[in-house]
C-alpha cells in the first residue's frame, strides 16, 4: 500500500464542499452557448462526461490508500511532495479566482439593479460596478471572522436549488415579454475556445470529491450518487443555454441575468437569488486558501486568531482588487475553467491513476482512452488559456 506523500497537506476542508456541483457558472451558459454555437452543446455534453469518468478515477485512487483523505493526498500518492503542492496550488488558485468571481458577479447585478450609485474616495470616482465590489467585500466582511461556518456551509447548499429558480424566472421572463425568437448560429468556430472554457468551468468540483466520498456512509453509492448529481446540473445548464440562446441570441450578455428587464418581477427574483449566494459561498470558498497559509507559518503563529482573522482579511482585500481589475464575469470564468479547472478536474486525475496503478506500463484500452483524454485536456487547456487571456487584454 503506497503512503509516501501523505504527509500533512495544509489542506482542510470546511464539513461540506464549498462549491456545489450546480455553480455559478450557469449564468454564463447562455453566452457559453451564443460563442460557440449550437453545436458546441455536443461538447457541454462531452465534458460533462469526462468530469463523471475522472470523478470515478478519483474514487479508485481513494479506494488504493485508506490514509488518502484530501485531493493533495491523492497527488500525494502519486507523486510525492511535488505532486501534493501542485495540486494545492491549482486547487487553491482555483476557488480564489472563483471567490473573485463572485465579487464580480456581486458588482454587476447590484450595478444593474441600482446603475446611478457610485463611490468617490478622494479626488478617485469609481463606476457602479467597481464601486458595488467593494461594497460587496465590505458586506461579506464579517463572514470572515466566523470561526463556525457549519451555517454558511448549509446554507450554500441551496445551489441546485438556486440554479432552477434562476431558470425558471428566465424562463418566464421569455414567456411574459421576450420571447424565444432567436435563432441563432449552428457553429462559431472562432468562439468554440470560450465557449468550452466557459463550460468546464462548470464542473470543477472535482477537488471536493474525497471529501464528498469519505462522508458518505455508503461509499459503493458514490458513482450512483455522481452519475445523477451530473445529470442533474447538466439538464439545468441544457436548459438555461437554450432558454437564454433563444431570447437574447448572440446579443446575451456575460451573465444572462443582465439582460433582464428590472420591472418584472421573475427579473428581481432571480437577480435577487444569484446576489444571496456570495454572502454564504465566499466565506468558505476562501477557507481552504487560508488555512493552507496559516499551516505553512511556523507553529506558534498556527492557532492564532488574530493571525487566521488578518490573512482571510488580505485574501479578501485581494480579490476584490482583482475582481476590479478583470473586465468582465465571462474573463475570469473562461480563464479559471481553461487553466485551472481543466488541471484540477481532468489532468490530475488522469495522471495520479496512471501513475498509483502504474496504468502506463501496458498498453490497453484503459490507457488508450485516459492516455486520449489527457491528450484532449492539454490541448483545450492551452487553446482556451490563450483565448481567454487575449480576449482579457481585448477588454481592458
Amino acid at each position: 500500500m503506497p503512503t509516501a506523500g501523505l504527509e500533512s497537506s495544509g489542506w482542510n476542508i470546511p464539513p461540506h464542499p464549498p462549491r456545489p456541483f450546480a455553480s455559478i457558472g450557469i449564468l454564463s451558459i447562455p453566452y457559453a452557448l451564443s460563442s460557440g454555437g449550437w453545436l458546441s452543446l455536443i461538447a457541454l455534453i462531452l465534458i460533462a462526461l469526462a468530469a463523471y469518468f475522472t470523478g470515478i478515477l478519483i474514487r479508485r485512487c481513494m479506494e488504493s490508500n485508506p490514509l488518502a483523505t484530501s485531493y493533495p493526498d491523492i497527488a500525494g500518492m502519486a507523486f510525492g511532495k511535488k505532486g501534493r503542492i501542485v495540486a494545492l496550488v491549482f486547487t487553491c488558485l482555483e476557488l480564489y479566482l472563483v471567490a473573485t468571481g463572485l465579487l464580480i458577479l456581486e458588482g454587476d447585478n447590484l450595478h444593474k439593479l441600482s446603475p446611478t450609485f457610485g463611490l468617490k474616495i478622494g479626488s478617485l470616482k469609481l463606476d457602479g460596478r467597481h464601486s458595488f465590489v467593494i461594497v460587496a467585500g465590505i458586506v461579506i466582511l464579517p463572514s470572515m471572522w466566523l470561526h463556525d461556518l457549519s451555517l454558511l456551509s448549509y446554507l450554500s447548499f441551496g445551489g441546485v436549488l438556486s440554479s432552477l429558480i434562476v431558470v425558471v424566472c428566465v424562463f418566464c421572463v421569455g414567456v411574459t415579454g421576450a420571447g424565444f425568437h432567436r435563432k441563432g448560429s449552428l457553429v462559431n468556430f472562432k468562439g468554440l475556445p470560450t465557449a468550452v472554457s466557459l463550460y468546464t468551468f462548470c464542473y470543477g468540483a472535482h477537488a471536493m470529491f474525497p471529501v464528498l466520498y469519505l462522508s458518505m456512509k455508503q461509499k459503493s453509492q458514490f458513482p450512483l450518487v455522481l452519475i445523477v448529481s451530473f445529470m442533474i446540473c447538466t439538464m439545468i445548464y441544457v436548459a438555461m443555454a437554450i432558454v437564454g440562446y433563444l431570447m437574447y441570441g448572440d446579443n446575451v450578455e456575460s451573465q444572462v441575468t443582465l439582460n433582464l428587464p428590472i420591472e418584472k418581477t421573475s427579473s428581481k427574483v432571480a437577480i435577487y437569488t444569484i446576489l444571496a449566494a456570495p454572502i454564504a459561498k465566499y466565506a468558505l470558498t476562501i477557507m481552504p486558501i487560508a488555512t493552507a497559509i496559516e499551516n505553512y507559518l511556523p507553529i506558534k503563529h498556527r492557532d492564532n486568531k488574530v493571525i487566521s482573522a488578518v490573512i482571510k482579511m488580505c485574501v479578501l482585500a485581494s480579490t476584490v482588487i482583482l475582481a476590479i481589475v478583470f473586465p468582465s464575469f465571462e474573463s475570469v470564468t473562461s480563464l479559471s475553467g481553461a487553466a485551472l479547472i481543466v488541471s484540477v478536474s481532468f489532468l490530475l486525475p488522469c495522471a495520479c491513476y496512471l501513475k498509483i496503478f502504474q496504468v502506463y506500463k501496458s498498453f490497453g484500452f484503459e490507457l488508450v482512452v485516459i492516455g486520449g483524454l489527457v491528450a484532449l485536456a492539454i490541448l483545450l487547456g492551452v487553446v482556451g488559456t490563450y483565448s481567454s487571456i487575449l480576449d482579457t487584454f481585448k477588454e481592458l
